[in-house]
This record gives C-alpha cells, structure tokens and sequence, in this order.
C-alpha cells in the first residue's frame, strides 16, 4: 500500500472533526479525507440497521477517494456498523470505541468506569462499563454554540447526578463531548480522569501506521480535504469550531 495515500474519516456530522483534531497532532504530515454525513445527522437516534447502511455509504465513498485506511470517528456508527466495515473492507478500519476502553481500563485505578453517549451508543452496549448515561441534548446545545449557556449547564448537572461519586474514569463517547470537556469536568470534579475517544483512536492509528510502515514520514505539512452531505454557512462556523482552526473549504456531495 502507497504510504502517501490519505487517512478517510467519517462522521454522522462535523463532530468528528475533534477526532480530526486529534489526527493532525498526533500525525500532522498525513493527508486527511473528511466525510460528514451532514443531510442525514444525527444517527444516535436512528436504528441499527438504517446506521449500518449509512455507515457503508460514508466508507464507500472514501474508498472512492483510494484512502489507505478508514476512521469511524462517530461512537454510533462505531457500536453499530464498526465490526461488519472491519470484515467487509479490505484495507484498515478503526473505530473509536476499541481504543477508548482500553485506555480508560488503563487510566482507572478502581475500575469505576462510566460512559456518556447518545442514545444509540449507550444502548447498543457497545461500551462494556457499568455505568451509562445517555446525553440526548448535548449535541444541539453544542452545534448551536450554546456552550457556556446556564440551560447547559443545569443539563449536565442533571445528566451526570447519576455518574457523580460513582465513577474514576469517564469516556466522552460522542464526538461533540470533547467540546465541554472543561465543563464535564468541573461538575464531576478533578479526580475523575476524563477519556477523549479521538485522542485514543489517533494513538491507535499512530501505532498501526509506524508498525506497518505506513507512516507518511515527508516533511510537507498533510493537507486536509472536508466533504459534506448537505451545505450552510451554519455549518463552516460549526466545523471550525470542532477542528479548532479556519477551514478553507467545505465540499458538498451526493452520496
């Protein structure tokens, strides 16, 4: 395999430009193919099987773009679909799930794992801990920039009463979470280790990447191609927001 080709990531929507994020700082001379499923968001709250189709959908299309391997960045598409694209595609795929639990396994100290998610992730059971919560609303909160909001705030006081006292380790399992990672934080105190699932997932790829000898090891800076499934001006504000630095361009396609 061409070591040059791009890394393709996938999402639901533009939340998984934070696992994006994470890509760039841990491999920033890859070039990145982005896929946000932006005219069929959210899929937390759909079937498995209508996810499992969409999910083949976002991978054929990078397939078409000749990436090298393939990023679930959505926990939904991951908990639903992520086994049959790994047996199914023929070159790499790696979700955000695997890697999130083992370094929260890793960072816990007690073994008092909890997960937060959207409804469809938390009901899959894909995250094997005892402790889940369900954080429907997080998501509009957070694409409409209400994040410093007191209405967010009461909400996840309210979401989280049921982790709080109960859990060390706690994995952020939406791409949109890292977002209010600060405030997650401040209302389940400093002692509960929070786990960002790009972050883990890029950690992952890194290794796959350098043991296999795929590593893009040039010197240029990769370059970053972001596709949509449906355009707003909303949306640009939005993506850059998740990715944290000014995007030139979003692309929209038909899938």
């Amino acid at each position: 395999m061409n070591k040059r080709k791009a890394i393709g990531v996938f999402d639901s929507g533009l939340g998984g430009l934070t696992v994006v994020k994470e890509i760039i700082k841990a491999l920033p001379n890859e070039d990145i193919v982005y896929l946000g499923d932006t005219a069929r968001v959210p899929y937390g709250t759909r079937s498995k099987e209508i996810v499992t189709k969409f999910s083949i959908e976002d991978a054929k299309f990078l397939l078409n773009k000749n990436v090298k391997c393939i990023v679930i960045a959505c926990n939904t598409s991951s908990a639903y679909a992520g086994k049959y694209l790994k047996q199914t595609i023929k070159i790499p795929v790696f979700d955000v799930i695997v890697p999130a639990m083992i370094d929260a396994k890793s960072a816990s100290k007690r073994g008092k794992i909890g997960v937060i998610g959207t409804r469809g992730t938390i009901a899959s059971g894909a995250y094997k801990v005892r402790y889940k919560e369900a954080c429907p609303l997080f998501v509009p909160f957070i694409e409409e920039g209400e994040i410093e909001s007191d209405a967010l705030r009461i909400i996840v006081k309210k979401y989280l009463s049921s982790l709080k006292g109960k859990i060390d380790t706690l994995i952020m399992g939406c791409t949109h979470y890292p977002i209010i990672e600060d405030l997650i934080g401040k209302e389940l105190g400093k002692k509960v280790i929070l786990i960002n699932p790009g972050i883990s997932v890029s950690g992952e790829l890194k290794n796959y990447l350098t043991t296999n000898n795929l590593l893009n090891t040039g010197y240029k800076k990769g370059s970053l191609r972001f596709f949509v499934t449906d355009l707003t001006e909303r949306f640009v504000k939005v993506a850059e927001q998740f990715l944290g630095q000014k995007i030139r361009k979003l692309e929209e396609v038909k899938i």
